[in-house]
C-alpha cells in the first residue's frame, strides 16, 4: 500500500492536556485495520490512560494504541527516555502486552543529568523527567540521540560532554541508565527507524502528547511545554496527505501544574474522579479544573495554520460524567447554561462552527458515541 493511499489521523489535545487523547488514539486503533501510532512531540512526561478488556495502562514512552496491538512510532521531535521506556516495557509484558516501538535515530536522549536539573529547577510546573532541559541542552548542541546508543565510545564521550554542560554534578549515577541504553539496542520489541516505518500500514495515527495551550508558541510562556503540540510538526510527517483532525477537549477544563487557567474564580459543578490519572506531585503540584471556556478553544484553534483552514475537523468532548446536574460553559466571560447534555454538545459544535463531534463518559474508549 503506497503512502498516499493511507489514512492520515491526528488526534490534537484542545486545551491544556489532559484531554482524553490516549482514549481517542486507542478508538482510532480499535477501527483501523493495520494502525501505527505516531508521537509527535514532546517524550516521556505524557500520561494517556487506556483501558482495555480488564487492562488499565497509562502510556509515557509507547503510543496509546498499543493495547489494540499497534505499533508505536516516536518521530524526531520527540524525547526519549531509556529507564522509562525499559520500565513501562517490564510494565506492558507483565499485563501480558507484547509491545512493538519504532524511535527514530535522532531522537534526543535524556540522561540522568536532564532529570536532576530539571528537578532542581521547575518553577513552571515542569514534570520533573527532563524533556525540557533536554531540548535545551541539544539547543546548545550538546547533543545525545538514539543512534549514538549503538556506539559504546561515542555514548560514553557525550555523557562526558553532557556532564560538563552541567557543570559537572557529582552525585548523579549512571550505571540504571547506561544499562538500560544497553536494553535499547538489542530488544526485540524496540527497533531504530530513519523516518517513519516503512512496513504496509493501513492508517497513520498521530497521538498529540500535550494540547494546543500548552504549545511552546501558542501557549503562555514560560508556563508552555518546549514542544510544538498542534499540526506543524504532523506536516512535516504526512508530506502532501491532509490529516482528519481530531480535536480533543474534556467537558470542562483541567490543568496540572502551575501557569494561567480561565474561569477559575467561578464555581463549578464538576465532581472529582476517583480513578483520575493525574494526582497532585511535588513537581506539578494540584490537578487543576474549572468550567469549560469555549473563547480558549477557539484561540487555541485560531492560532493553529492546518486547524484554522480545515472545515472538516472533528471534536471530542470526554469525561461528560464528570458533570453534576447542570451543563454549562463560559463564552466572551458569560457563563452560558444549557437545557441538557444533548444542548451542551450541540452548542459547543455551533460555536466552534465543527459538524461532527464524538463523546465520551468513560475512560474506555469503547464508549465512544458519534454525537452530530
Amino acid at each position: 500500500m503506497g503512502q498516499a493511499e493511507k489514512k492520515h489521523n491526528a488526534v490534537i489535545g484542545a486545551g491544556f492536556g489532559d484531554e482524553g487523547k490516549g482514549m481517542f488514539t486507542d478508538y482510532l486503533c480499535r477501527n483501523a485495520e493495520r494502525p501505527l501510532v505516531i508521537r509527535f512531540s514532546g517524550g516521556q512526561q505524557a500520561g494517556h490512560t487506556v483501558v482495555h478488556k480488564g487492562i488499565r495502562h497509562v502510556f509515557s514512552n509507547f503510543g496509546a494504541g498499543t493495547l489494540q496491538g499497534a505499533p508505536s512510532y516516536f518521530a524526531r521531535f520527540c524525547t526519549i527516555d531509556p529507564v522509562g521506556i525499559v520500565n513501562e516495557l517490564d510494565v506492558l509484558l507483565e499485563k501480558g502486552v507484547e509491545p512493538l516501538l519504532y524511535i527514530d535515530a535522532e531522537c534526543p536522549v535524556t540522561t540522568p543529568y536532564d532529570i536532576s536539573y530539571n528537578q532542581q529547577h521547575h518553577p513552571h510546573g515542569s514534570c520533573g523527567v527532563g524533556v525540557g532541559a533536554t531540548i535545551n541542552r541539544e539547543e546548545h548542541f550538546y547533543s545525545l540521540t538514539f543512534a549514538d546508543l549503538f556506539f559504546p565510545w561515542v555514548l560514553e564521550t557525550r555523557l562526558k560532554l553532557i556532564k560538563d554542560f552541567y557543570q559537572g554534578p557529582a552525585d548523579i549515577v549512571l550505571e540504571d541508565f547506561l544499562q538500560c541504553c544497553s536494553v535499547l539496542t538489542r530488544s526485540p520489541w524496540l527497533r531504530m527507524s530513519r523516518g517513519l516505518p516503512s512496513d504496509p500500514f493501513s492508517d497513520y495515527i498521530y497521538e498529540g502528547s500535550q494540547g494546543l495551550l500548552l504549545d511552546q508558541h501558542y501557549g503562555f510562556f514560560p508556563y508552555v511545554t518546549r514542544s510544538d503540540t498542534g499540526t506543524k510538526n504532523i506536516l512535516s510527517l504526512c508530506g502532501k496527505n491532509t490529516p482528519q483532525v481530531y480535536l480533543i477537549t474534556r467537558a470542562y477544563q483541567a490543568r496540572h501544574g502551575l501557569g494561567p487557567m480561565s474561569n477559575e474564580n467561578l464555581p463549578h459543578n464538576i465532581k472529582e474522579n476517583p480513578l483520575e490519572t493525574n494526582v497532585r506531585n511535588r513537581f506539578q503540584g494540584e490537578f487543576r479544573r474549572s468550567l469549560l471556556d469555549l473563547s480558549l478553544l477557539e484561540y487555541a484553534m485560531q492560532r493553529d495554520r492546518l486547524l484554522v483552514a480545515d472545515p472538516d475537523k472533528c471534536l471530542v468532548i470526554t469525561c461528560l460524567d464528570h458533570i453534576s446536574n447542570e451543563y454549562r460553559f463560559s463564552q466572551d466571560g458569560e457563563i452560558i447554561h444549557c437545557a441538557s447534555e444533548d444542548d451542551f454538545v450541540a452548542r459547543i459544535a455551533e460555536q466552534l462552527k465543527i459538524r461532527k463531534v464524538y463523546t465520551s463518559a468513560s475512560d474506555d474508549s469503547q464508549t465512544l458515541v458519534r454525537r452530530i
